[in-house]
């Protein structure tokens, strides 16, 4: 008789399973028999094939129960949130950042501790180093956090309370701070940018030199699989990006080659640009499209011996074959 000395596959418990960075997760997860995904959403969808492996939750706050999802798993990956909003209407955005960002993530963090998760995967945001690298080198996974939005904000106060549970509990904590995510899928402004590139719409960005990181979705989550069990991830923090910058003109051209169509880019000078932009209200919009942000992911390459293994070209194509399939 032949006794299997394989060792149990590793559940993980995945918060936000449904959305862009925890469905991809998900389903890396479930074609991998190391481990065993625990798909935590807000409601089911006929997307999560394991449904006894499904749990759903009303809300994500500081009332919330885990511990029945909790049961069993060593790693859990904590992707929900309350994003980022580009036309906030809360009269007070940060204490309602802060009751999901802050509060929900704590409660998870406790309960995750008291049931024996070994380790919690925080997925937090570029935003917590700052808003823009203008004039100065890439941001590096240890520089002093300078958040500037309420967003941002939230997501460096839920760093800081993970690190005083882990010190109270042993509980290791791996905090993921990845740049602007895209690929299949993709939805917001990105999302936005394909479709008018697709329909030949005259775009003034064609002047822009600027250098900005992004992640493709698949770089990101390789990123999530390693920091499940590496042993020195554990206690740390990491930047994501694909590793090469793109100029906000670059990202269109290269995108428009993608999907198939030529790029219209008039060559409005950036100055110019931002003039406009503030005077119509629209400050942080002509930082996204004419500033810089950079991140340095050495770290993660040297810590961990990580590298992005799909490159920004293999990534655009993808997304933009996907998006082509559905419009």
């Amino acid at each position: 008789m032949t006794i299997d000395t394989s060792p149990a596959p590793l559940r993980v418990l995945i918060t936000g399973a449904t959305g862009f960075v925890g469905s991809a997760l998900v389903k890396t997860l479930d074609n991998d028999l190391r481990y065993v995904s625990i798909s935590v959403v807000r409601s089911k969808v006929p997307s999560l094939s394991h449904e006894k492996h499904t749990f759903c939750i009303s809300e994500l706050s500081s009332t919330t129960d885990w511990r029945e999802a909790l049961m069993g798993c060593a790693v859990v990956v904590h992707a929900a949130a309350r994003v980022h909003v580009m036309n906030e209407v809360a009269a007070d955005a940060l204490a309602e950042f802060r009751k999901v960002n802050v509060a929900g993530t704590v409660r998870l963090a406790q309960q995750a501790a008291d049931a024996g998760v070994r380790r919690f995967v925080f997925i937090s945001s570029v935003k917590v180093n700052g808003e823009c690298t203008d004039g100065r080198r890439p941001f590096v996974a240890d520089d002093v956090p300078a958040p500037v939005d309420p967003y941002g904000v939230s997501k460096h106060e839920a760093e800081e309370s993970l690190r005083r549970i882990s010190v109270e509990t042993g509980m290791e904590v791996v905090i993921i701070r990845p740049t602007l995510v895209y690929g299949p899928g993709v939805k917001a402004n990105f999302r936005n940018m394909m479709g008018w590139l697709k329909k030949g719409v005259p775009l003034p960005f064609g002047a822009i030199h600027n250098k900005r990181s992004l992640v493709s979705i698949d770089n990101l989550v390789s990123l999530i699989t390693v920091c499940l069990n590496h042993p020195k991830a554990a206690g740390e923090t990491f930047l994501a990006s694909d590793g090469v910058d793109l100029s906000t003109t670059e990202l269109l051209k290269k995108t428009a080659l993608a999907l198939g169509v030529q790029s219209r880019l008039l060559p409005i000078p950036a100055r110019l640009l931002t003039a406009c932009a503030i005077i119509a209200g629209r400050r942080s919009l002509s930082q996204r499209l004419c500033g810089s942000l950079q991140v340095d992911i050495q770290k993660a390459q040297t810590l961990l011996g990580w590298s992005p293994p799909v490159s920004i070209d293999d990534a655009l194509n993808r997304t933009a074959k996907e998006f082509l399939g559905r419009h």
